[in-house]
């Protein structure tokens, strides 16, 4: 319990400076949150906590400069992972923008709960029953809206109804 009180003393004055630190190297949106990150870790570790208020700001310091490395690390991955993306993605392999315009156009005028079972069911290739779980329904109520949106796509799009 000593530590924590010793802890909650030492966070209350370096904040501030904490936050300064994260701030000048991620800008002013991430840095909150990797403050917190960092008081995080240093409630996990609140034993180790230097004694001497000037350590225990440097010890602070320390925790703030492994949250940022390990933020600075996930950005990285989170850039080369798209690289990959956009390297194996062919131009040829995306639909021209405006191909399907008329049956996106369809789906907007449907209901919202009903468009977004037809996208889950057929851009997000889930099972009727899948997108009913995602969409807190009934797997039978999901089945009749699912038939009530395809009938008012139809009517839409000037479709004759095919079986």
């Amino acid at each position: 319990m000593r530590s924590e009180r010793r802890l909650k003393t030492a966070l209350t004055q370096a904040s501030g400076d904490l936050l300064a630190y994260l701030q000048r190297r991620v800008g002013f949106d991430d840095a909150p949150d990797l403050l917190g990150e960092t008081m995080v870790v240093a409630w996990r570790r609140a034993d180790e906590l230097p004694v001497d208020p000037e350590r225990a700001r440097m010890w602070l310091f320390g925790i703030a400069r492994g949250t940022l490395l390990n933020h600075s690390r996930g950005e990285r991955r989170r850039w080369a992972l798209a690289d990959r993306v956009r390297t194996q993605t062919s131009a040829g392999s995306a639909p021209a923008a405006d191909e399907g315009i008329e049956v996106r156009d369809a789906l907007a005028r449907l209901d919202p709960d009903l468009a977004e079972l037809v996208r889950l069911v057929h851009w997000e290739r889930l099972s009727l029953v899948q997108a009913a779980e995602l969409m807190g329904i009934p797997a039978s109520t999901a089945r009749g809206r699912y038939e009530a949106a395809k009938k008012e796509l139809r009517a839409m799009l000037g479709v004759d109804a095919v079986r």
